[in-house]
């Protein structure tokens, strides 16, 4: 009966909350056939009721800290919502078995062994604990006879933390008068004789006679054992502690033993689960975080980005994961606020389905910028904290280059940042210096082998590449490869001939082809040129290289287009450096670095989690360039957020510099790579940027803005919202849904607002909202977030804007025509050659990363507004192989920044009390 009720509240939960199972794990630690048993009763109970029972185990040969570690998992797990610890332990390592049991979460207790359910029990907090198996399928035995309890005597025989002491403690708080008995007990027969409910858990066969009985009496016996007994083939038969065949004669109900109280301990486990799900229910919505949000106290004049920053007190991170449903063993903690997450979740969400996709991208923008990093968080702030979906920011790392630099910290800005934003801009979890190590690493394997193939004969190269150890000459791995690359399938290093040995050994780089620099993160433009190889151990070999920012490495490129380790491991290994003297391209397997490039890189694979200022999720994972290379945060970590979020949440990321550029890049190049769709595009503006357009005075960064931005002015700001509407039909090209938010700064008036929402609209544009999310946080994005809302629920008609197999030059000008309004382009000499190296390399299938101006639509940063007819020069073509596309090259720019006259790190310092970061901004 309790089995048949079971089944039918589970199939009604199912029904009312699709997706949703109760769940119950049993741990077991060796194996021993009596528990192998109980747990084979345990499963098919589980089963029979629509249970997810899921069976975990141990070796014997497992440690106290490995049965702890695998707890804590458990305890962390949201689909387990009932989890026991079989006992005994079969261990052949010392183990705690109370300190294990205790370490099972009392809400998933179900067993009800921890202390904390047994000190509730003792208090009478039934309602609020769980009750041990038995003495809770006594206590319904007993109910079902239908003899009140409230009043009657009870004895228990025992007093065992399983059986007896609990059984007692729930007899006494359902009005019983309870006597305990037990071994020491002189006068157990005279108490027995007392009551009319008698419990017996002494472990003793048949010890309870049927003469000691009081006619009437309800008996519950809980034992189990074995006697002798020739009749069987066994040679023995199972018993209870009461003498059953004489104590039926006068008990008025008694349980048999086997077939008693047994079966009713697995249905109350079932029951226990059942009562821990619905408990899960009505605290969480499957699918909706029970997330705490930070209250913020809003101050007039806005403070600066750090002080609001430290007014805000962080939830520990392990909190915040706990809250958004990752296990505690996805999680990698870098002190509080900080922390990587496993990509393992993918592997336990895989059968998830996936949230909303949206894009944050902006018109083309002042030198200034116009606010996409704050609107990402404002409006994740809005969806999560006001609106109450789950929503997740994904944004890139910031390089420190910029942060001592010019631009100072990244984190967002006002009332709508990541936090705490010192740890944001300074090293993070370090994956910006993994990959500066990781760059180095092939820069120098690259000169290296030029200088050892330059003074060293085939054989002794041969020698060294392929030394002989312990008498045994074997490839390595990946040396295999590079054979295989030639077409020599020999395993025998002894069996390679001269001609074989020749090409295996001599990669024969070009040094006019390498195109793979060193890497720094900090601008120093002293470096944008520089002589390497001048000491007298390189034996004249020098050549003139460069270093770059280590942001616009294209191992970063890899890290943020990757789908998982191995995926990035192959792409790093694909990457070309340089060509050979015959014009093959050489990469960076062929130099044997992979494995090691992996190794470098197997923790920066991992996104990064922090939270907003109002307590949401944030991954901070990779920082691509938005020139050179695609500039969007991970694949990954939109993969896992998505997952994360559930089917109505949202994950909102943000793609650099303009729409025409960034956004452009994250539809055919990210998305094309991830296979994921988006849903809403939200395309920021400001009435700043658009004057600018509308053929206002330069804006300069560090300089006071001009009167024609801070005094309203209609007429200006009409003729900047062509860039807006060319933007809005940008990102409809892509056919997804656009809503304008209109980042609103205090010199805006009502007017110039309202002029950019009806512009806008008139634009195609799905909505269009002002936003003061600056000044407000979340508070200040609720009409913007709300708009998404209604946009996400429209359908995306989303597709490519080009076929990566069409020539090299037709992807350009495609581009070219209909994302930046070019007339046509020109490729010059040098682009031409590259074009026809890379096709001929095999590489023209690569999707296009456009490499131009960010302050144009155009290659000319002087020509604002919607520029018509123009035509695009193309002055070079340069490839990033592992990560995946071709970048010609529009104009001159710099990979190397550098340092204005008045750094800003001429304002960072620590406290001397505190040894707080001061001076980020």
């Amino acid at each position: 009966q309790v089995r048949e009720r079971l089944k039918k509240q589970v199939a009604e939960m199912k029904q009312k909350f699709p997706g949703f199972t109760p769940g119950l794990a049993i741990l077991q630690v060796g194996n021993r056939d009596d528990s192998n048993l109980y747990i084979n009763m345990k499963l098919k109970a589980a089963a029979e009721i629509g249970i997810s029972a899921n069976h975990i185990k141990l070796p014997n040969t497992a440690t106290e800290a490995e049965v702890l570690k695998c707890i804590a998992s458990l305890n962390g797990d949201p689909a387990v919502h009932g989890f026991i610890v079989q006992l005994p332990l079969d261990t052949d390592k010392p183990v705690n078995t109370e300190k294990i049991t205790n370490a099972v979460a009392p809400e998933k207790d179900v067993d009800g062994l921890s202390t904390i359910n047994a000190g509730k029990l003792s208090r009478g907090d039934l309602t609020d604990c769980f009750i041990p198996c038995t003495p809770k399928g006594c206590m319904e035995l007993i109910k079902r006879t239908g003899v009140q309890i409230t009043g009657k005597r009870a004895v228990v025989v025992g007093r065992s933390k399983i059986v007896g002491a609990p059984m007692h403690d729930l007899l006494l708080w359902n009005n019983a008068t309870v006597t305990t008995c037990h071994s020491k007990t002189s006068t157990l027969a005279e108490e027995i004789a007392k009551a009319d409910i008698l419990v017996v858990a002494a472990g003793k066969a048949e010890m309870v006679k049927g003469e000691w009985i009081k006619p009437g009496a309800i008996v519950i016996d809980c034992g189990i054992n074995h006697v002798p007994d020739s009749r069987t083939a066994s040679g023995k038969r199972v018993v209870g502690d009461v003498a059953y065949a004489t104590a039926k004669e006068k008990a008025s109900y008694i349980t048999p033993v086997p077939g008693g109280v047994g079966p009713m301990t697995v249905a109350m486990l079932m029951q226990s689960t059942v009562e821990s799900a619905q408990r899960f229910l009505e605290k969480f919505q499957p699918g909706k975080w029970n997330i705490q949000y930070n209250q913020l106290t809003l101050k007039m004049p806005v403070p600066s980005d750090i002080e609001i920053s430290r007014s805000c007190i962080p939830k520990p991170i392990d909190q915040v994961a706990k809250e958004i449903g990752l296990l505690p063993d996805e999680l990698e903690l870098y002190g509080q606020t900080k922390a990587k997450v496993q990509l393992s979740v993918l592997k336990r969400l895989k059968n998830h389905p996936d949230g909303k996709y949206v894009v944050v991208a902006g018109i083309t923008p002042t030198p200034l910028g116009e606010g996409k990093s704050t609107t990402t968080i404002g409006l994740v702030q809005a969806l999560g904290a006001h609106l109450h979906q789950n929503v997740f920011a994904c944004v890139r790392q910031p390089s420190q280059g910029p942060t001592f630099g010019i631009k100072g910290g990244a984190a967002g800005g006002g009332y709508s940042q990541v936090v705490p934003m010192e740890e944001f801009n300074l090293h993070l979890t370090g994956d910006i210096h993994a990959i500066t190590a990781a760059n180095n690493l092939v820069a120098a394997a690259v000169d290296t082998r030029i200088f050892h193939e330059l003074t060293q004969s085939d054989q002794a190269l041969y020698n060294r590449l392929v030394p002989s150890v312990n008498g045994v000459r074997k490839f390595s791995e990946i040396q295999i490869r590079r054979l295989q690359k030639l077409g020599i399938s020999k395993t025998d290093p002894a069996a390679l001939t001269k001609e074989e040995i020749s090409s295996f050994v001599r990669l024969d780089i070009d040094p006019d082809t390498i195109t793979w620099q060193r890497v720094l993160d900090t601008n120093d433009r002293f470096l944008r040129k520089i002589t390497i190889g001048q000491s007298p151990t390189e034996k004249g070999f020098s050549r003139t290289a460069q270093f770059d920012i280590t942001v616009s490495s294209e191992i970063m490129a890899v890290l943020a287009l990757s789908d998982g380790l191995d995926d990035m491991k192959k792409r790093l290994g694909r990457m070309v450096v340089a060509s050979s003297k015959k014009g093959e391209p050489v990469t960076t397997d062929d130099l044997g670095v992979t494995g090691a490039l992996a190794v470098l890189m197997k923790d920066a694979v991992k996104p990064n989690l922090m939270q907003t200022l109002e307590g949401t999720p944030v991954f901070v994972h990779a920082g691509p360039f938005a020139n050179i290379a695609h500039g969007n945060s991970s694949v990954l970590a939109d993969k896992v957020a998505l997952k994360l979020v559930g089917k109505e949440g949202f994950v909102v990321t943000e793609a650099g510099f303009g729409a025409d550029i960034g956004m452009e890049k994250f539809f055919n190049i990210k998305c094309r790579y991830s296979g994921l769709q988006p849903n809403v595009v939200v395309l920021v503006a400001t009435v700043r940027a658009l004057k600018m357009h509308g053929g206002g005075p330069a804006v300069t960064a560090g300089t006071p803005l001009p009167k024609e931005y801070t005094e309203e002015n209609l007429q200006l700001l009409a003729k900047g919202c062509s860039n807006l509407s060319k933007q809005i039909q940008n990102a409809r090209l892509f056919g997804v849904p656009v809503v304008v938010a209109v980042n609103a700064f205090k010199t805006d008036t009502k007017a110039e607002l309202a002029l950019v929402v009806q512009q806008a609209k008139e634009a195609g544009a799905f909505d269009a909202v002002e936003c003061t999310h600056w000044a407000e946080g979340g508070k200040g994005a609720v009409a913007l977030a709300q708009a998404v809302e209604r946009a996400s629920r429209t359908p995306s008609n989303f597709r490519f804007l080009y076929d990566v197999e069409l020539p090299v030059v037709d992807k350009i000008r495609i581009i070219a025509q209909k994302v930046y309004g070019a007339s046509d382009i020109e490729l010059l000499p040098q682009a031409q050659e590259k074009v026809t190296v890379y096709t001929k390399q095999g590489f023209g299938n690569l999707p296009i990363c456009m490499a131009k101006t960010h302050l144009s639509l155009s290659h000319d940063p002087e020509q604002k507004g919607a520029p018509t007819g123009f035509v695009l020069p193309i002055r070079d073509v340069r490839a990033s192989v592992g990560a995946g596309f071709l970048y010609p090259l529009v104009g001159t720019m710099s990979t190397m920044p550098g340092l204005p006259t008045r750094p800003s790190f001429y304002d960072i310092d620590l406290d001397p009390v505190t040894e707080q970061v001061n001076g980020l901004f």
